[in-house]
């Protein structure tokens, strides 16, 4: 499909995913929202695709929603027609849930500011690297608002209730090393080196491991973070690597490392999933 708010591109198994809004520093509104989900999906679909890099294009990574409505931009009746009810969904949280359902490993490269969605949607990515010159901000309580995008689940799971507490409270905007010492991203970079570096890390990725094993590794570090108890673990885990130690890449992964040379796995995230998966019950919003 053709993209508005979007750049789609896929080579040598990594798809460049940029948020390509630059005349409003990528500002995120309804087509991007639905173009995101769209671009996932077809990221899901396709094999070729092995590993997800998410960047914006121009200054900016995203700068949050686009505020073109002035003081009515966050009153749902003033820029949308549907009814409360079901339909009362965040968009951002649409985006996040997609995100945390993807079968690849997912890298945001913050190649400038990420601010309010533009830094919780992408906190269901695997990694996040940052320019030096990106900043940050989960500014909802200075915009009179609440966090969004699925972020009270993900935040101080990822850095921690403390540290995500002053960043949500204070609402401040800080900088890439601010970031960095927290845990939000894993590295900093000249802006000139980030998507070289996002890209080696991606490569690593696509070129030696298998698509299968991590479509269940993925999962499994994201779904059992949740679980009450490692037996949880425990019971999925079994399964699944019951399952890949049988598979044909598993021989290959074994062989190939006998035969000193780069594996050739086969197994496919959209055609060859186990019985078990998904081993959780879908959630719907209600």
């Amino acid at each position: 499909m053709s993209y508005e708010t979007l750049d789609y591109q896929v080579k040598d198994g990594i798809l460049t995913l940029t948020l390509n809004r630059p005349d409003r520093m990528n500002a995120f509104n309804g087509a991007m929202c639905r173009e995101l989900i769209a671009a996932f999906d077809a990221a899901d679909a396709d094999d070729e695709v092995r590993v997800i890099v998410m960047t914006g294009a121009g200054k900016a990574f995203c700068a949050g929603a686009d505020l073109e409505k002035g003081g009515d931009t966050f009153n749902r009746h003033k820029r949308q027609s549907e009814p409360e009810g079901d339909t009362l969904r965040d968009g951002g949280g649409t985006v996040s849930l997609r995100i945390y359902e993807c079968t690849k490993p997912v890298i945001g490269a913050f190649n400038g500011a990420a601010v309010g969605v533009g830094v919780t949607m992408t906190l269901p990515m695997d990694i996040r690297m940052a320019s030096t010159k990106a900043k940050f901000g989960f500014v909802f309580a200075r915009r009179g608002i609440t966090m969004e995008a699925c972020s009270s689940w993900f935040l101080p799971r990822l850095v921690g209730p403390m540290q995500a507490a002053e960043w949500v409270y204070t609402g401040r905007v800080f900088s890439a090393d601010e970031a960095l010492k927290g845990g939000l991203v894993r590295s900093l970079h000249e802006p000139d080196e980030l998507l070289p570096a996002a890209y080696e890390l991606a490569k690593e990725i696509a070129e030696n491991t298998s698509a299968m094993s991590n479509a269940l590794n993925r999962q499994l570090l994201w779904r059992m973070m949740a679980a009450d108890h490692p037996m949880e673990a425990h019971k999925v885990d079994s399964r699944a690597i019951a399952f890949m130690g049988e598979s044909p890449d598993a021989q290959e992964g074994v062989q190939s490392f006998l035969e000193k040379r780069p594996p050739q796995f086969k197994l496919s995230p959209s055609k060859d999933r186990p019985p078990f998966y998904p081993w959780w019950d879908e959630r719907p919003f209600k």
